[in-house]
């Protein structure tokens, strides 16, 4: 693994901003605004429909609405005139444990067909232990897939000074679950902006506006073989 401070400065930046104020991973008013807002962002009852239960980095923090990578999925996918619909049942500083506290309520609601799961650094900022954090993935993915839903599960490093040995298990956990339970990995929502500091916000903490396409660009090439021949 490689060990530059670019790469050190990228990551820690990485977690920082899932660590940024609203909801910490709770299942009170933000999490119940955010399933409220996703079932309303989903276009048709009829459509089968992909949600995403994230934390900030699909959350649109800080940023105008509608910018973030999962509103570019939503624009992609219509103007391909692929037949889903995409909500975002995303919550800032949520953790493994808030994600599985509230999917039964996000499942009842908004049905999915495919569920793209981005959860696990915050669990790292907490100092959860790995085990609960893929404990609880684990759970999630059992949830959805009794639900019939299709799970896409997003990976996550976590910066070198939380020990070599932490952040290679970490990381390789997302890996190793993805294997045993055949799931498709985005191995690292945020490649490619580790040593682009202009590629975050003021605060240094969390991916801005312009990084948002390159955010979509790592998920992308995993959802796509989802959506049928349609998809490009």
């Amino acid at each position: 693994m490689k060990q530059s401070d670019s790469w050190k400065d990228g990551l820690r930046a990485v977690v920082i901003a899932l660590a940024a104020t609203a909801g910490f991973g709770g299942i009170g008013a933000a999490a119940q605004a955010a399933t409220q807002a996703a079932a309303a962002t989903s276009t048709s009852a009829a459509k089968p429909n992909i949600v995403v239960l994230g934390d900030s980095l699909s959350a649109e923090y800080g940023l105008p609405r509608d910018t973030g990578w999962v509103a570019l999925m939503r624009a992609r996918i219509a103007d391909q005139r692929i037949d889903y619909s995409v909500a975002n049942a995303s919550v800032s500083g949520d953790t493994t444990n808030g994600g599985r506290a509230r999917l039964p309520a996000v499942l009842a609601r908004l049905k999915p067909s495919i569920l793209i799961v981005e959860l696990g650094a915050n669990d790292a900022l907490r100092g959860v232990p790995l085990a609960t954090t893929e404990q609880n993935l684990r759970a999630i993915v059992a949830q959805a897939q009794q639900a019939k839903a299709k799970v896409v599960l997003v990976g996550m490093y976590v910066p070198p000074n939380y020990g070599l040995d932490y952040t290679q298990k970490f990381h390789a956990m997302y890996g190793t679950l993805a294997k045993e339970l055949r799931l498709p990995l985005v191995p690292f929502l945020l490649a490619g902006l580790e040593d682009k500091p202009d590629q975050f916000q003021d605060d240094q903490n969390h991916p801005n506006q312009g990084a948002q396409p390159r955010l979509l660009d790592n998920v992308w090439p995993v959802v796509k073989p989802l959506l049928g021949p349609g998809a490009h």
